[in-house]
């Protein structure tokens, strides 16, 4: 039995979506999240910046004591995870591979699309994972750069938000794709609005689900679940707003966020 607690980390409230799943997988298995939310998005910034963002962010958590590290951010999965496991000797789990083994699972037709950040986007993290699965598989990428200020606004039923689906998602139109990856943990937030978009016919991919999954089966397979009598944590850390973070974060979780703490990760 290892009772210390999974860390999580993203650039804002998005990885909310993978620790609220998380919490339903293991809801034994103690928990430390934290927000860069006085950096957020990471999705326009260079990859060394994500990166280094990215090792700060570990290094706070690992000084936490935590037992294995889940990297719930898209943007930084892409660019930062190899960099963050030469450094730390923690076993460290990304987004994006679940969320490939989802798509190709999911597709009919083998033609997928995938919308998340420009750094996202642009490293075709989705699109080498999915075709290393599947190289018969067409992938189509479309940044939505929006969604994520959209999200951290709190604006998720918002007409502001379906104007902007609207507006990117348009680009779907000639693909003829049958499965849509979500790729970025801000976006399932905006579940509803994307699914109203894009019609019934597209399969959503939400990588948080698959992510904490895929977590299940790793502290499984190493043995490092927590004591089942054992109370399990729930911390939160933000590097900005902690009261604003609060108010968005307990719409979306359904439960009071009571521990949380402003703190200074990297020169913040």
């Amino acid at each position: 039995m290892d009772d210390r607690p999974i860390g999580v980390f993203d650039s804002g409230i998005g990885g909310l979506t993978v620790l609220r799943e998380l919490n339903r997988e293991l809801p034994g298995e103690g928990t430390i999240y934290l927000g860069d939310t006085a950096r957020v998005p990471y999705g326009i910034r260079s990859p060394e910046t994500v990166t280094r963002y990215a090792i700060e962010n570990t290094a706070f958590l690992v000084s936490k004591g935590i037992k294995m590290l889940v990297v719930a951010c898209n943007t930084a999965s892409a660019v930062s995870l190899d960099g963050i496991k030469e450094r730390f000797k923690i076993p460290v789990l990304g987004v994006i591979s679940p969320g490939a083994r989802a798509a190709v699972k999911a597709t009919r037709n083998k033609r997928v699309g995938v919308i998340g950040t420009e750094a996202t986007i642009k490293s075709s993290a989705y699109t080498k994972d999915i075709r290393s699965l599947d190289p018969d598989i067409d992938v189509r990428g479309i940044p939505c750069p929006l969604f994520v200020p959209i999200v951290e606004e709190g604006l998720f039923d918002d007409e502001i938000a379906r104007l902007v689906a609207r507006r990117y998602l348009k680009g779907f139109d000639d693909s003829g794709i049958d499965t849509l990856v979500l790729g970025c943990t801000h976006y399932p937030l905006l579940k509803g609005v994307i699914s109203e978009v894009v019609g019934p016919g597209i399969v959503l991919i939400d990588s948080a689900i698959e992510t904490a999954r895929e977590a299940k089966r790793l502290i499984q397979t190493l043995g490092i679940g927590a004591n089942p009598g054992a109370g399990p944590l729930r911390k939160y850390y933000v590097t900005d707003s902690p009261e604003r973070f609060k108010r968005v974060g307990e719409g979306f979780l359904g439960r009071e966020i009571d521990d949380i703490e402003k703190v200074c990760v990297g020169g913040f």
